[in-house]
């Protein structure tokens, strides 16, 4: 199982100092929680993609490049890529390009975001969403499987003759993750596929979830793609943690009251029993995530949300460290512990696909490259 941290780059005020970090210092800042994330043995960094104020990541890509540089072995991914209102041609050639500096270090979440004014400024219309990340991402797995695309939709100029460069690593695009809180479509849309599905359910409570993630999951079976309980299944999740519960309240509690996302809303007490936040012990966050597989299945990939609401760069590099020390070793024995021998245990990734070889879904419809065909003794029986 896949376990990791994600950061959607808000900047805000630390509400116990009334201090704003500069924008270069959050950047950097970000990128020492991935590095941390590695040196703790965490599987994975993800990066939101946001284009409004009090959000500076607007260039995933640039930032995971940056961070591919500096890692060995990070996955790196978004929390989430715009679909929208990214040109499926741009994603295309910006992923296979992080692909190839990465060493197919690298997948990515669609969706369709949760900031309205964004579609305007970019020529698109809010009303359109869903019909947008259908059509957009039919074509940006074209411009993955297919040498020369001709191509003509509602949304976007037609192509013709056009191929998207660089060609994804290995002939094997990255695997791709549909990211939503509440559209039934965007979970069909993943299922059809046979896509991951992530729910990032930082601010629902566990029922809904686990609504969201069962019609996936009996739709990615209807779509022949494996048996329900194997559909490729994320979560999201916060957590803050400190030697007694009563510490750790004591030290969030100002920062939550304050977050632009959830303040001056419900209380600390009523959103942590509601929802996923877990404010406590490593053992609280322990039993707590734990219990996400009774309600939503074994899945492949948990990421925490830990670097918002103002949390100054020491005390979340703190929190990492424990996450990663104390928290997951436990959390990586107990699910494998549970999970049955057909479920997969992590979710694909580019060594995985690759391996597959031209029977693998992910690969490219016509390769850019002849593929060897193996010697009849050489093939199992």
């Amino acid at each position: 199982m896949q376990f990791g941290i994600f950061s959607v780059g808000d900047l805000t005020p630390d509400p116990t100092t009334g201090r704003t970090p500069a924008e270069g210092e959050r950047i950097a800042a970000m990128t020492e929680y991935a590095l941390k994330a590695e040196e703790v043995g965490l599987d994975v960094f993800a990066t939101g993609q946001h284009h409004n104020p009090p959000f500076i990541s607007s260039a995933p890509t640039t930032h995971l490049a940056y961070i591919a540089a500096q890692t060995r072995n990070l996955l790196l991914s978004t929390a989430t890529t715009l679909i929208t209102t990214t040109d499926p041609v741009r994603i295309a050639e910006d992923y296979a390009f992080l692909q190839h500096l990465s060493g197919g270090r690298v997948d990515l979440m669609m969706g369709r975001g949760n900031t309205g004014p964004v579609y305007p400024w970019f020529g698109k219309d809010i009303r359109q969403g869903v019909p947008l990340a259908v059509e957009n991402y039919h074509l940006l797995r074209r411009l993955w499987r297919e040498d020369v695309v001709d191509w003509q939709g509602k949304f976007r100029t037609p192509l013709q003759g056009f191929t998207a460069t660089p060609r994804p690593l290995e002939d094997t695009p990255p695997f791709v993750w549909h990211g939503s809180i509440r559209s039934t479509e965007i979970a069909e849309q993943a299922a059809y596929y046979g896509d991951g599905f992530f729910h990032n359910n930082i601010f629902w409570n566990i029922e809904h979830t686990a609504q969201m993630v069962d019609l996936y999951r009996r739709r990615f079976e209807h779509y022949g793609h494996g048996s329900a309980d194997q559909a490729i299944v994320g979560l999201g999740g916060q957590v803050f943690m400190a030697g007694s519960e009563a510490e750790a309240k004591r030290a969030f509690r100002p920062y939550f009251d304050e977050a632009p996302v959830y303040g001056h809303g419900p209380s600390l007490e009523e959103f942590t029993r509601l929802t996923p936040l877990t404010v406590g012990t490593p053992e609280m966050v322990i039993e707590r995530t734990l219990g996400f597989a009774d309600a939503v299945g074994d899945y492949q990939r948990q990421l925490f949300l830990m670097d918002h609401a103002g949390l100054p760069k020491d005390v979340v590099l703190e929190q990492i460290e424990i996450l990663g020390r104390e928290v997951v070793p436990v959390l990586r024995r107990e699910f494998e512990a549970r999970r049955p021998a057909h479920v997969p245990s992590d979710p694909p990734t580019h060594a995985s696909l690759s391996a597959q070889g031209v029977s693998s879904p992910h690969r490219m419809v016509v390769p850019s490259r002849p593929v060897p065909v193996p010697a009849a003794s050489s093939v199992s029986a």
